[in-house]
């Protein structure tokens, strides 16, 4: 989403006509172009500006709405400085944005997270169509659970049976390689009943999965994974810069870091790192969040890159299905992503 500086340059009738709208009304302008000497900061478009001299109302919105894009659009900064000055401002709650999603989706923020999640999407697709993966869809109302565990929705069915929505798309991708697919993906929805109120579980998101055979070795799989986020990054660092900066502008964040040829530590080299800054992790157990957390720390100060791969765990640590290592049983051909510090996959 733009926006563009308009003056009014017409008659004053034209003028009180504009100052009789109500904010968020949808208009038409017709005029010139001109040229700035000062770019403008509140703007997108900050070095021109329209010098209207036709104005259309095409829809009037209501005198007074719930909540203000203006309100809805603040950073947290804006809120302590106003604070500090002993002029607090309205502070729009997620409980208010979601009841009126409408005009909280209108604020810059909000346009530009849906247009990266757009682009991420379009990525994913393309990168992995171009290694000969192909789109497919699967069932999202299965008769069973499609992973273990409690976090299933489940829901009455017809003539008194049980459904329950998919927690995951794997058991079907799974069977496509066996029909003879090679490479597959799905951008689909994942339905998981999560007790745990963190940003780690959600009850409902859009998963990019993708599964493939492998010809000789699982690092097949690290390459492909490695190649699709360093191309992902990249381009939305390329393509996405004005969206990025209205993420930013309301919810500060620092860009990430990551290396062309991604890093690929061992298990045991991750460990090794964790040992030297004092932090003891139990022998051949998996890592819980603070471990992942500081070793995404560690990374990211040693090798200046916050997206790493760790390889070769503990097969006790790992699913039952996961293949050993040929070399040590004790171990296992299985891999995570991190991206600052947090699993990604």
């Amino acid at each position: 989403m733009s926006t563009v500086q308009c003056v009014l340059a017409g008659s004053a009738q034209m003028m009180l006509f504009a100052l009789s709208l109500p904010k968020e009304s949808i208009v038409v302008v017709e005029g010139a172009v001109a040229l700035l000497d000062n770019p403008l900061r509140y703007t997108t478009v900050r070095e021109v500006e329209i010098q209207v001299r036709k104005l259309y109302c095409i829809s009037r919105a209501a005198p007074k709405l719930p909540i203000s894009v203006e309100d809805a659009g603040r950073s947290a900064e804006e809120f302590a400085k106003a604070e500090a000055k002993g002029v607090p401002l309205p502070c729009v709650g997620q409980d208010t944005r979601l009841d009126y999603r409408v005009i909280d989706l209108r604020t810059a923020a909000g346009q530009a997270v849906f247009r990266v999640q757009h682009q991420v999407e379009n990525k994913f697709r393309e990168y992995l169509s171009s290694k000969d993966f192909i789109s497919i869809h699967t069932p999202k109302l299965i008769s069973g659970s499609s992973e273990g565990g409690a976090a299933v929705f489940k829901l009455e069915y017809k003539n008194g049976k049980c459904a329950c929505l998919a927690q995951s798309p794997q058991l079907h991708k799974q069977m496509a390689i066996c029909g003879g697919f090679c490479r597959v993906f799905e951008v689909g929805s994942v339905f998981r009943a999560e007790d745990s109120n963190t940003h780690r579980h959600l009850c409902e998101f859009v998963g990019l999965d993708a599964e493939m055979e492998i010809m000789r070795h699982y690092f097949e799989v690290c390459d492909i994974v490695d190649g699709l986020f360093v191309e992902l990054l990249r381009h939305l660092n390329e393509n996405c810069k004005t969206e990025l900066e209205a993420i930013n502008r309301q919810y500060p964040f620092e860009p990430v870091k990551y290396l062309e040829s991604t890093l690929r530590l061992s298990y045991e080299e991750g460990i090794q790192m964790l040992k030297e800054a004092g932090t003891e992790i139990e022998p051949m157990a998996d890592l819980n969040t603070e471990a992942e957390k500081k070793l995404g720390q560690l990374v990211r100060e040693k090798y200046d890159t916050d997206f790493f791969i760790l390889y070769r765990y503990p097969l006790a640590a790992r699913p039952f299905y996961t293949m050993p290592c040929y070399d040590n049983p004790a171990y296992s051909n299985s891999f995570d992503v991190f991206l600052r510090g947090h699993l990604n996959i």
